[in-house]
């Protein structure tokens, strides 16, 4: 078990991510003893692994009591451990949300179909597996015209972006721009999703009523005319 432990940390760290579906990353995720010792070699050296249910891969992260031992001398570590600049975050979090968000979406309902279905032997629908990917991709092009401009122009949405791709967040082909290994794994779903449901899109779902509502007036009013 030793050796495996230690080839699977040192793979964990040379590669950044694994796929779930590695030998050594299936055993830390089913066998229990293994996974202990793994978390407890991790955490001697203030490591944790990350690991969600509905992502195709794994990674280490900081554990959150070393993130300002580690970070702490630099004032980007309060926005993020990345080094990404300001715009360059809400590029991630937009990107995130226009994949990620409706994947995580569609998952749920369908594993909670499932666990209703499971009282019906007749059921056809069945949860997803962990990590499905039903993700689809985003259009370059049709992302700079509805945030480009507001994400600093050109230049700085093309430098962010190419920073994203350089850190597996995205993939970049042929102008689409699809999920990488890292997107749906280091953000917290439970804390980001929330926010951006309640918080940012129902705001801009709002704004959108309002001037939608305030065309519809206008065009009313000019037919009185």
């Amino acid at each position: 078990m030793d050796k495996e432990l230690t080839t699977l940390i040192a793979r964990l760290l040379a590669l950044r991510v694994l796929p779930r579906s590695d030998s050594l990353v299936r055993r830390a995720l089913l066998d229990e003893s293994f996974r202990q010792e793994l978390d407890v070699r991790l955490q001697d050296v203030g490591l944790r692994l990350i690991d969600n249910p509905y992502a195709e891969h794994v990674a280490l992260a900081l554990l959150p009591t070393m993130t300002e031992p580690v970070f702490g001398a630099g004032e980007s570590w309060l926005n993020n451990t990345l080094g990404l600049p300001r715009d360059g975050v809400a590029l991630l979090v937009i990107l995130w949300a226009l994949i990620v968000l409706p994947k995580r979406e569609r998952q749920i309902a369908r594993v909670e179909a499932g666990r209703e279905g499971q009282s019906d032997m007749f059921g056809v629908q069945k949860p997803v597996e962990t990590g499905e990917t039903v993700s689809t991709g985003v259009s370059e092009d049709a992302l700079y015209a509805d945030f480009g401009r507001a994400l600093g122009g050109r230049t700085r949405f093309s430098a962010n972006l190419g920073r994203l791709v350089n850190l597996g967040f995205v993939v970049r082909r042929n102008r689409l721009l699809s999920e990488g290994p890292l997107l749906d794994l280091m953000i917290d779903y439970s804390q980001l999703a929330p926010r951006i449901i309640e918080g940012a899109l129902s705001e801009l779902l709002t704004r959108r009523s309002g001037l939608a509502a305030a065309a519809d007036a206008d065009a009313v009013a000019g037919e009185d005319d």
